[in-house]
């Protein structure tokens, strides 16, 4: 028999489905009028709730969240609290295969990601998630993730801030995919991810993460189908919830960092 708690939590994930699926067919439309109308402009896509190209976090872009909100009822814009990106270009490289592993499961790995709006410090878990940290430690030596922008922020349901995209669209990664790992973290109780957690963005199949990966500010219902593979430092979650505050473009919850979020460097450090 289904429990009521079940049944939420089926209902949540059939929510899920329905957004990614209209989010996707929105993009797919902008997308074909913008190559008709041959307009030289960039199209900020922003993030919905899946992580990564067409999974149960996935991003559409800025018309379609736009058309959501009326003219008349669109949110006034909150001040950005961040600095101005440091000089540099985001790297195109992609690669066909996940990387040897090279990491030490049993050593102690930090990612560092030195952001316009600060310092954010992620203790990793390389003996739980070998995978996905073997892939940061590859990524950020490669200057995969400098200067790319956290394009995605969610402030109802549930609470990330998504980054990890060279493309800033919610669709691009590093080529290659990477297993899901550490499903059963003790951490993660009653399909909660709690605030600290990050975790990697993925298509809603199995196996399809890449490099986009979600910070959560604060505990969010989610099913436990997202690698989580590291904790924010508390300094670093001080920086979370400045851009938290910031709000996003949109209004509805879901959409661009009011803050212009930007990863100058990211690092990863054994000790």
């Amino acid at each position: 028999m289904v429990t009521q708690e079940q049944r939420k939590r089926q209902l949540a994930r059939e929510k899920f489905l329905r957004q990614q699926q209209r989010r996707t067919a929105a993009r797919r439309k902008a997308r074909v009028r913008n190559s008709v109308i041959g307009l030289v402009l960039g199209v900020v896509l922003v993030g919905s709730l899946a992580l990564y190209t067409s999974g149960v976090m996935k991003d559409d872009d800025k018309t379609s969240a736009s058309a959501q909100t009326s003219p008349s009822a669109a949110p006034s814009k909150a001040p950005d609290p961040c600095e101005k990106a440091a000089a540099g270009k985001v790297k195109t490289e992609t690669w066909k295969k996940e990387p040897a592993m090279s990491i030490d499961k049993s050593a102690k790995y930090t990612l560092g990601l030195a952001t316009t709006c600060g310092e954010i410090d992620i203790a990793l878990k390389a003996s739980a998630a070998p995978h996905t940290v073997n892939s940061f430690d590859f990524l950020a030596g490669k200057g995969f993730f400098d200067h790319t922008k956290c394009h995605r922020l969610t402030t109802n349901g549930i609470y990330v801030l998504q980054c990890g995209d060279p493309t800033g669209s919610g669709s691009g990664g590093p080529g290659y995919t990477i297993p899901d790992e550490n499903l059963k973290d003790k951490s993660l109780k009653s399909n909660v991810y709690p605030a600290g957690t990050v975790a990697m963005a993925n298509t809603g199949q199995a196996h399809t993460g890449g490099s986009q990966f979600f910070l959560v500010y604060q505990d969010s219902q989610l099913p436990p189908s997202y690698t989580p593979f590291g904790t924010i430092s508390a300094s670093g979650m001080k920086v979370l919830k400045k851009i938290a505050a910031a709000g996003e473009s949109t209004g509805a919850g879901d959409g661009a960092p009011n803050a212009t979020v930007v990863i100058n460097k990211a690092t990863v450090t054994k000790s």
